[in-house]
């Protein structure tokens, strides 16, 4: 090559590598997110929150749902959109005050995508309008409260539950103590808390509905050890079937002492999902045999798979009924992660808020290991409701009534289904 024809090719590279830098670049992202983005940088992970109770009396409830968040993060590698996956918590407990400053913690952290919880109805609705308010999207795998989806009562922009409304739960739970154990008349007890209160009604509704007498409606605090009042109470019209819809340790109370109250002999006890615990048998004693438990069930190859997972990852099997809908409300918020994440050549990741709430409201047949899910608004005026309902992904089809046996009582668990809607 001569000096001449060297020194022009040489020419011609500088002035291409010049053109280059000065020529038009990509834009800079701008977020026009109605509620704004959440912004990750290339060496950042993609920060995900719980909100549980993972102490006290309900604890078993945060751990089954934590443990499912965990395994739904090993399914994807620890990975999303190329981003580690970083899993905080707060523990919310099952009250008001602790899902507020749960939800007040999180609500602080701008890095948060959004957030698996609350475990019990009371901490939600204590913590729905700040979540909401701090642009998050929350998806609970076990409040089940109908009023907190419902537009007008508890709903707030940004809520969802992959787990059953108990207008399905309570309806499921009348139907079999009126059709399948020929009750015609019951009482309720329920603890004050908008998931029990709630849940209690819809079954008095519906038992009221298909033709029997409800003849009592009352209510324990929290805390209390002594139930003999108002078991003494109900026992006045000795009622076919007794329903309370509470928590350990109030309802392992009165269970203990219904032997001791005369009038309730023959009448059949039956808990909820509140109860559905792998300590509960144990901790109520020899009176728990025979009685009935309204709650989830799951079946299926590939909820048999989870719990091979889970007996790998944690040992043993877990210790509620919630775990599946949490694995299901984890892999809803990463698909839609996925959707509207907008990635950047050098790994930058920017999520918008709204953009993430729309992405899971169109959620639509997502095969989930507790059925087919769907999150777009549902019409429960069949039920009475007359006011639209928005965020249940779930259809109600994983219920199912179990009945405890002397082996729940030295230790197995869970106990047996015997029956399903």
């Amino acid at each position: 090559m001569s000096k001449r024809i060297f020194l022009i090719a040489s020419v011609l590279i500088v002035a291409s590598m010049v053109l280059a830098a000065c020529g038009p670049k990509k834009p800079a992202f701008e977020c026009t997110d109605a509620i704004g983005c959440v912004d990750i940088a290339p060496d950042e992970p993609v920060h995900i929150a719980y909100m549980l109770t993972v102490s006290g009396a309900t604890a078993f409830l945060g751990e089954d749902s934590k443990g499912a968040i965990e395994i739904a993060i090993d399914d994807r590698g620890g990975k999303l959109l190329g981003h580690d996956i970083l899993l905080t918590g707060e523990d919310s407990l099952c009250s008001a005050e602790g899902g507020q400053t749960a939800a007040t913690k999180v609500a602080a952290d701008p890095t948060i995508v959004g957030v698996i919880g609350t475990n019990c109805s009371s901490a939600a609705t204590a913590a729905i309008e700040t979540i909401s308010n701090a642009g998050l999207v929350m998806l609970s795998p076990s409040n089940t409260a109908p009023a907190l989806t419902i537009e007008g009562e508890t709903w707030q922009p940004g809520y969802f539950r992959v787990c059953h409304t108990d207008l399905f739960q309570g309806r499921v739970a009348a139907d079999f103590a009126y059709n399948e154990l020929g009750a015609r008349t019951a009482a309720t007890i329920h603890d004050g808390s908008p998931y029990a209160d709630q849940l209690q009604q819809v079954f008095a509704a519906r038992f009221k509905e298909l033709g029997g007498e409800i003849t009592f409606q009352g209510a324990v605090n929290v805390g209390d050890t002594d139930m003999r009042a108002i078991l003494t109470t109900v026992a006045a019209d000795q009622p076919d079937v007794l329903y309370f819809p509470i928590f350990e340790p109030e309802g392992d109370f009165i269970v203990a002492q219904s032997s001791e109250i005369a009038g309730l002999e023959n009448t059949v006890l039956m808990g909820a999902d509140g109860l559905l615990a792998d300590s509960f048998p144990e901790n109520a004693g020899p009176n728990v045999v025979g009685m009935y438990l309204s709650g989830p069930y799951v079946t299926g190859a590939a909820y048999d798979e989870f719990l091979a997972k889970w007996d790998k990852k944690f040992g043993g099997v877990p210790p509620s009924g919630f775990h599946a809908f949490a694995y299901d409300a984890t892999n809803i918020l990463f698909n839609a992660i996925e959707k509207v994440a907008v990635v950047e050549d050098d790994g930058t990741v920017h999520i918008g808020r709204q953009a993430l709430r729309d992405a899971i409201t169109a959620t639509s047949g997502y095969k989930g290991l507790t059925g087919t899910l769907d999150c777009g608004d549902d019409d429960y005026s069949a039920f009475g409701i007359d006011k639209p309902s928005h965020g249940d992904c779930s259809t109600g089809e994983a219920l199912g009534i179990f009945q405890i046996t002397e082996e729940e009582l030295n230790g197995n668990w869970p106990p047996p289904v015997v029956y399903t809607p």
